[in-house]
């Protein structure tokens, strides 16, 4: 009877006592669970802290690049600062059209201002042009014997008939006309293209040994004209292909080669 009766007792001595360890047990997980997540935490805070750090960067035009060291001891790489060119506008070569273009202003203003040439302010001369057979072409020089300034005023107005009333006009080509008027000074010459047939024989062709020539006024073609002597030898002429090109300074490739 002794026996049974101490046996509740131990079993209730030991439920007791393993009852206190799994307390102590449990409340030693959660310290270690406790003391695990402090790292954690710490590393959070080190990275937040980090994170935070501003990294000075240098955008200055040189592009050097700059850094910040953060707070926390953990350096912040600098930005480096991109270089902007500064983009020059290239100067277009407008300083030579302008040029240009004021030069034709003034020489068209000036030649407002000058009296047109008449057949008596210049003497008008022809020539063969090259040294090859048959004769093509000649080269019409008008000289200002005037004594002051004249303008010589579009093409020759030119007639290869027996009479300049007569005479059937040689048409101009378009291509040889200059961008400015022909200003000549006294003793200045200007000169002008002339096609006078297409080469070889031709039954249209007609010898000629002499022509007139008249000018343009300001209001259209001037009144008279003067006989002009043909190259030595004479020309042959075709009135169907004959041509003649504007009053220039000087005969030019391809404008003056019809």
């Amino acid at each position: 009877m002794r026996n049974s009766i101490r046996r509740p007792a131990v079993l209730a001595a030991t439920a007791v006592a393993a009852l206190s360890m799994a307390l102590t047990a449990c409340g030693g997980d959660d310290k270690a669970k406790g003391d695990a997540t402090a790292p954690v935490a710490a590393s959070k805070a080190a990275k937040s802290e980090a994170g935070t750090a501003t990294t000075g960067s240098t955008t200055d035009g040189s592009g050097t690049s700059g850094s910040t060291t953060g707070g926390s001891g953990t350096s912040g790489s600098g930005t480096t600062g991109s270089t902007t060119a500064g983009s020059g506008t290239a100067g277009s070569d407008t300083g030579g059209s302008t040029g240009g273009t004021a030069a034709q202003a003034g020489a068209k203003k000036s030649a407002a201002k000058t009296p047109a040439c008449t057949v008596n302010d210049v003497k008008v001369t022809a020539a063969k042009q090259g040294g090859g057979v048959p004769t093509t072409h000649i080269t019409l020089t008008a000289k200002n014997t005037s004594g002051r300034t004249c303008t010589l005023l579009q093409y020759p107005l030119i007639g290869f008939g027996d009479l300049p009333q007569t005479s059937k006009d040689v048409p101009p080509v378009a291509k040889s006309k200059p961008g400015t008027p022909i200003v000549l000074e006294a003793g200045a010459p200007a000169y002008a293209a002339v096609r006078i047939n297409n080469g070889g024989v031709d039954e249209k062709n007609h010898a000629v040994t002499s022509f007139y020539v008249n000018l343009f006024a300001s209001d259209g073609p001037a009144e008279g004209s003067k006989s002009v002597t043909a190259p030595q030898g004479g020309i042959a002429v075709n009135d169907a292909v004959a041509k003649t090109g504007y009053w220039t300074y000087e005969l030019r490739n391809g404008a003056d080669d019809f």
